[in-house]
């Protein structure tokens, strides 16, 4: 049997060019997309609050930045909501420690505070037995503006048969976006993001 021909030197060099130039192409189109689709996000994560919003069955504020549980309180007091749930308290912490002074009366016995979340996933566990217990079906979500795409999809996947209405805050750290400290946030938001769509998000287990 005949050996087969070897591939011509000029040959091997004109298809190593081909796929240097298609990595290359793949590389920029990738970085391109990463760079716009952050972009877009930097942009949704400043957006103001709505001015409006309808009035839902119950109001979910998760924890771990500044203004989240005060925008859920007044929102609350102005009956938006007629239940709050404060997903991700710290153990220790009690309800009390988490009104304010002028807290209206009866508002403390509309409000829930949820020990059990130490994450988003958790924070959407937790906020989905809450709703099965108490039959909600509207939930206002209280949250950083750069944590809502992550937070709602979340919820989303736990609650699907539940309208959600965002309701973002923004926090002292992105009214100065430029800085090192709010663009390394800001970035790390978004791999997180992006890593909840494709599912690599660890998840509890049931």
């Amino acid at each position: 049997m005949a050996a087969k021909p070897a591939i011509a030197p000029n040959r091997w060099r004109r298809l190593a060019r081909k796929a240097a130039r298609l990595v290359l192409a793949l590389t920029a189109t990738s970085t391109i997309a990463l760079a716009g689709g952050f972009g877009w996000f930097v942009y949704d994560a400043r957006r103001s609050p709505p001015d409006t919003l309808p009035h839902a069955d119950g109001i979910v504020a998760l924890t771990g930045g500044t203004g989240r549980i005060e925008a859920s309180l007044r929102l609350l007091a102005h009956d938006q909501g007629q239940q709050l749930l404060i997903s991700g308290v710290a153990s220790q912490t009690p309800l009390s420690a988490l009104l304010p002074h002028s807290a209206p009366p009866g508002l403390a016995a509309r409000v829930t505070p949820g020990y059990r979340a130490h994450s988003t996933i958790e924070n959407a566990a937790e906020t989905a037995a809450w709703v099965n217990a108490t039959h909600i079906h509207s939930l206002i979500v209280v949250t950083a503006g750069y944590h809502m795409r992550r937070a709602v999809l979340e919820l989303g996947r736990t609650l699907p048969d539940v309208t959600l209405y965002p309701y973002p805050v923004i926090p002292p750290a992105l009214q100065h976006p430029f800085r090192p400290a709010t663009i390394k946030l800001l970035g790390m938001e978004y791999l997180k993001w992006l890593g909840a769509l494709a599912g690599l998000a660890h998840r509890p287990q049931a």
